[in-house]
This record gives C-alpha cells, structure tokens and sequence, in this order.
C-alpha cells in the first residue's frame, strides 16, 4: 500500500525550487531529522512560503514574557478548536518538547480547562480562544483579565497574533489536506 499524498496539490521537488527555499527546508531537514510536510506543501508557492515563514518566525521565535512553550500552547488550543490536525500533531509534538510533558498536547487539544496548567496560562488560553472565535468581542475586559495574570499589552498582542496567524494556518492546512509526518507522532514521548 502506497502512502497517502501529503496534500491534495501537487509538491515541488527540492531541486527545482529557489535556492533560499531549498535552503531553508535543508536546514529545517538537519535539525529535525525530517521535513515537516507543511514546508513541502507550501514551497509550491516560493513567494507565499517567505511571506509565511518570516511572520512564523516572528511569532514564535521573539523573546518575551511568553515561553516558546505557552507560545506552542495557543497553538495547539486555537488549531483544535479550529480542528486542524496538522497542527495539532505538528506543534503538539514541538509543545511536548519545549515543556517536557508527554501528556500536555493531548490535554490541551481536548479540553484546555481541565489541562496540567498555571492560572496565568490559562487565562493566555482563554483570550487566545476569544480571539479565535469572537475577536469582534474582544475588549477592556479581556486585556485587563490578562494585566492581573503579569502580561502586558505587548503580550497580549501576541497572544493575539499567534491566534490569529495560526487560524489562517489551520485554514491553509485543512483545504491543503495537509497531513502532519509520521515522525510528529512519536515526539517527546
């Protein structure tokens, strides 16, 4: 039995795709020890896959007062709710690692709620989902809910913006019919 497609639109092969793409898959190919189907999936379209990446990295990987593991968490909480099981897989194996908890994704995806977490993370969580599902409701009261948990404006932009990055991600991903590696499985188990 032959595997499944890993998207319902054709993937370039890495020798015919701009060099800095090609590069940046390599890389991502050295560190991990395999290439995550959504950079394969998204170098189809080499201007798109810059635009996504950079703003990618500029969400996930600024300092700040958010850990790359809460940033990982809005992640996993807003693609569940948005039900895309790529990300879902993907980041929930790359939250598994950066909190040290195999049990932590699973929690988060199915019910944030009841998960493992601090008071502080939760009320993140809860204005990461706000934002995902009734950002025209979002106001004073969300940011103030947050300022009494230690974030700061700058902080809840943020939380803001990996929410919302993220929804056009699961949106990308799920008319893609992208579907995460096999290798996410198995990470930080």
């Amino acid at each position: 039995m032959s595997a499944p497609a890993i998207s319902r639109f054709p993937v370039p092969a890495l020798d015919t795709l701009p060099e800095d793409v090609r590069a940046r898959i390599l890389a991502v190919q050295e560190k991990s020890g395999f290439v995550p189907n959504v950079f394969l999936a998204l170098a189809a379209r080499p201007d798109e896959f810059r635009a996504f990446f950079a703003y990618h990295d500029a969400l996930m990987d600024k300092p700040g007062n958010l850990s790359k593991a809460e940033r990982e968490m809005i992640v996993v909480v807003t693609s569940s709710l948005n039900q895309c099981q790529y990300c879902v897989v993907a980041h929930g194996a790359i939250l598994r690692i950066r909190a040290k908890s195999p049990a932590i994704s699973e929690q988060l995806a199915a019910n944030y709620r009841k998960a493992d977490i601090t008071p502080r993370q939760r009320a993140m969580l809860d204005f990461a989902v706000k934002v995902s599902r009734e950002a025209p409701a979002v106001d004073e009261t969300d940011f103030e809910a947050l300022h009494g948990h230690g974030f700061s404006d700058d902080d809840a932009w943020d939380i803001g913006a990996i929410s919302a990055f993220f929804a056009l991600s699961n949106r990308l991903a799920n008319f893609m019919s992208l579907r995460p590696n096999n290798e996410f499985y198995a990470l930080g188990r």
